[in-house]
């Protein structure tokens, strides 16, 4: 989930997803915040063996992937290509009984595209990220920030929407992505606004957390048909994602797309599904 949030185009929720653990993972959000002691206390069990596994993902991304993928856009895109395309049956499967007899509500897939395709073109149209100085913040920076993190976050935990790509239309990606790498090198004066940072995602989960919970409860077509939307629409912003890096490049096309790469983010799939089977 971790590799995935820190890349923009995919989001960790999809990995949630894709392993039957997004309930799971939803729910124990919302009980941290509302559940009873003894849900409380299983939500922990379950967040912090998750964490462990976030946080060293997250490590991984910050101090190896950032470089890769600026060095090798094509061939992580068409990675991550793979992997959403071979995903998509994967969910149509899982929740079929959600998509068949329910085909009015392909209108909410459509509207799941849109958002994506939106959120894409708003980053690649996005100011340049470097123009954020987070080390000197100001109370405007500081508000700015915070309120980010809490949006960024909020798409997090959606599979399909990338809070990385959030983060780069708000123009912090590459700021808030040096910051952390930065404290993990013990430059402290980094720290400040990654505590901010902090703040806003705890703040971000909160509020966001509950409502997903309702709209899977309640409305669990409407929802799954929504998100296969969201990862139909994150194809069209992986595709894209070359144009918003620091120094932008061309969009994949048939030249620069990968088909090794993309095989290998289907073998990925195929592994994760098999990693599902061993554990239930």
């Amino acid at each position: 989930m971790a590799l995935a949030d820190s890349v923009p185009g995919v989001s960790g929720g999809t990995i949630a997803f894709l392993l039957g653990q997004y309930d799971n993972f939803i729910n124990s959000l919302n009980d941290i915040v509302a559940g009873t002691i003894k849900q409380k206390k299983k939500a922990i069990r379950f967040l912090v063996q998750l964490m462990i596994g976030w946080i060293v993902g997250f490590i991984l991304a910050v101090m190896i992937l950032t470089s890769v993928f600026e060095q090798h856009i094509y061939q992580v895109s068409s990675l991550f290509l793979g992997f959403i395309v071979f995903s998509i049956p994967v969910v149509t499967r899982e929740e079929r009984k959600y998509f068949l007899g329910h085909g009015k509500n392909i209108i909410y897939m459509i509207g799941g595209i849109a958002i994506v395709v939106l959120i894409t073109y708003l980053n690649t149209t996005a100011t340049k990220q470097s123009s954020f100085d987070l080390l000197h913040l100001s109370v405007g920076t500081a508000l700015y920030l915070f309120v980010a993190a809490m949006i960024a976050i909020s798409a997090m935990v959606l599979p399909g929407i990338s809070g990385s790509t959030l983060l780069l239309i708000f123009g912090l990606y590459v700021p808030v992505m040096n910051c952390i790498k930065s404290v993990l090198s013990f430059q402290l004066e980094a720290l400040p606004p990654v505590i901010l940072f902090g703040m806003g995602i705890v703040v971000g989960i909160v509020t966001v957390v509950r409502l997903v919970k309702i709209a899977l409860e309640r409305y669990r077509s409407q929802t799954v048909y929504s998100i296969l939307g969201l990862m139909i629409g994150s194809l069209y912003a992986i595709v894209m994602g070359a144009t918003t890096l620091e120094v932008p490049k061309e969009a994949m096309s048939i030249s620069t797309f990968s088909i090794v790469f993309f095989a290998i983010g289907g073998i990925m799939i195929i592994g994760l599904q098999m990693l599902k089977k061993i554990q239930s």
